[in-house]
């Protein structure tokens, strides 16, 4: 019997479509895993359901009946409860607090019961108890957790809904093995009292060993439902993919380079907070790509290379020479240059002139104390203009351009004075397409000049367009090396969905 139905549901942030078309059907006693690429509409469906964000189009129906979902409240009124791949918890405030916050317990209708909340809160906490570790407690103030544990706490909160319903959007990422399995044997048993379940997974081993059936979403649309028992990894992937198994767009690959003998920059065994031995070499004129799920070591390794956060272990060479970096500061100094893709938080200088937004680095490595706006002008310029950026007057404030040209500014800063090696933390998100063509022919300019390129992009088709060599990273490590003919969707996502 049909719990949930969604049809033809659609939503848009302004240009952005983030779901074209969702469809999907679960029935009472399932587990329904839904699976599909960074950014295909998975999240965002889920969240329509769970009230947290409006459709502009589509139907729901519950139990057959048409619904609107017109927030969380009416989500829970209506029995529906969520686990947020983004935890939501409450770091201040203990673990039964943050187990009961959607149904707080009360006295005459005003004052917390503590009594009852920390009963409550150890029936879930003890279904958990012979793998959460002896810190997690009734008591216990949730920041001072472990991330497997706080995530045990919100699979605990979005349990004690009661809801007949449940989404779980990534619950297992930060969980260990036998943390999972104890997951789903309660999974199980939910299922077996005939609650409906709808589980978003990344793992390929986890959807074969917990769901029912599987639903595809491709590029915003639902593309298919298939039962699990009737299917495989392999026919999995090949309905993420689609037809174009090659390249994600029809459009000519780059010119693949043969390996660099001139090795530019060289990792060797680099551990760190989210990755873990990883080694690899770049050559000059190279663009080495690194691919996988967001989320998986991409970030964590390029911002330890710049000397924001500090590695473990392993050692960094650069033209054979051993680089210590301790500090961005020091990671500029020898020649390194880093552009996130979050402009807003690490890049853009908010409420500064365009000037002074596109020259930092070029002062900080020529240690100028005093400029001349005109002499610095005369230096900036040639970058912006390398990168078809559109500014009314370098005076004007950085928040008059719109979110492709802040970036143009931001990549524009470290090519006044070339580095040797440029680390690309998925910079093109929030960007239009105009825009990402642009930077990604300057890229193409700056390689064959001989500049060597990490770059990580959490969209395929950047990565399979783009680069040399492909780096796939699964649970922190490289799970493949992906290079010529052997660059192509499915093996890029084969790679990925892998058993970590």
């Amino acid at each position: 019997m049909t719990k949930l139905k969604l049809s033809g549901v659609s939503k848009a942030y302004g240009a952005t479509l983030a779901l074209r078309r969702g469809d999907l059907e679960l029935d009472s006693g399932e587990v329904h895993v839904l699976i599909g690429a960074n950014g295909s509409g998975k999240s965002t469906l889920c969240k329509i359901v769970a009230g947290s964000v409006r459709p502009d189009a589509g139907e729901v129906l519950l139990d057959g009946r048409a619904v609107t979902v017109s927030g969380p409240r009416a989500a829970q009124a209506l029995g529906i409860g969520i686990f947020y791949q983004e935890l939501s918890l409450a770091d201040h405030r203990s673990v039964a607090e943050n187990i009961c916050l959607p149904d707080l317990p009360r006295q005459n209708g005003l004052f917390i019961d503590r009594t009852a909340l920390r009963a409550e809160a150890e029936r879930y906490i003890a279904l958990f108890e012979t793998v959460a570790g002896a810190a997690l407690q009734a008591d216990t103030i949730v920041g001072d957790l472990r991330a497997d544990q706080r995530q045990l706490v919100e699979i605990m909160k979005a349990l004690a809904t009661e809801a007949p319903i449940l989404i779980f959007d990534e619950p297992t990422s930060a969980l260990d093995r036998a943390q999972v399995d104890r997951f789903f044997e309660i999974l199980r048993d939910l299922k077996s009292k005939g609650r409906s379940i709808v589980f978003i997974s990344h793992r390929m081993d986890e959807i074969f060993a917990i769901g029912d059936r599987v639903t595809v979403i491709r590029d915003g649309e639902t593309v298919g439902t298939t039962t699990i028992s009737e299917t495989s990894p392999d026919a999995v992937i090949h309905m993420m993919v689609g037809e174009q198994e090659t390249l994600a767009t029809p459009q000519a690959a780059p010119p693949i380079h043969a390996p660099s003998t001139d090795i530019a920059l060289k990792v060797e065994g680099l551990t760190g907070a989210g990755f873990h031995e990883v080694s690899f070499a770049v050559g000059r004129g190279e663009i080495l790509g690194l691919g996988g799920l967001h989320g998986q070591g991409q970030s964590a390794i390029l911002k330890a290379l710049f000397g924001a956060v500090a590695p473990r272990s392993g050692e960094v060479k650069l033209a054979g020479e051993r680089l210590r970096i301790d500090s961005p500061r020091s990671a500029i100094a020898q020649g390194l240059a880093y552009v996130s893709g979050d402009r807003g938080r690490d890049g853009v200088i908010s409420g500064r002139p365009i000037l002074e937004n596109v020259t930092p680095i070029h002062a900080l490595r020529n240690r100028l104390l005093l400029a001349r706006p005109g002499r610095l002008a005369e230096k900036a310029l040639p970058a912006l203009k390398a990168l078809n950026t559109k500014f009314a007057g370098l005076s004007h404030s950085i928040g008059s351009l719109s979110g492709g040209n802040q970036q143009k500014i931001v990549i524009a800063r470290w090519l006044i004075d070339k580095p040797d090696i440029l680390l690309l933390d998925d910079p093109t998100k929030g960007i239009d397409l105009s825009a990402k063509a642009d930077l990604f022919a300057l890229i193409r300019e700056l390689a064959a000049e001989g500049l060597a390129i990490v770059l990580y992009s959490s969209e395929d088709a950047e990565l399979l367009n783009n680069a040399d060599r492909i780096l796939v990273f699964n649970g922190g490590s490289v799970s493949r090396e992906l290079s010529g003919a052997e660059r192509t969707r499915y093996n890029l996502y084969q790679a990925a969905y892998e058993a970590a």
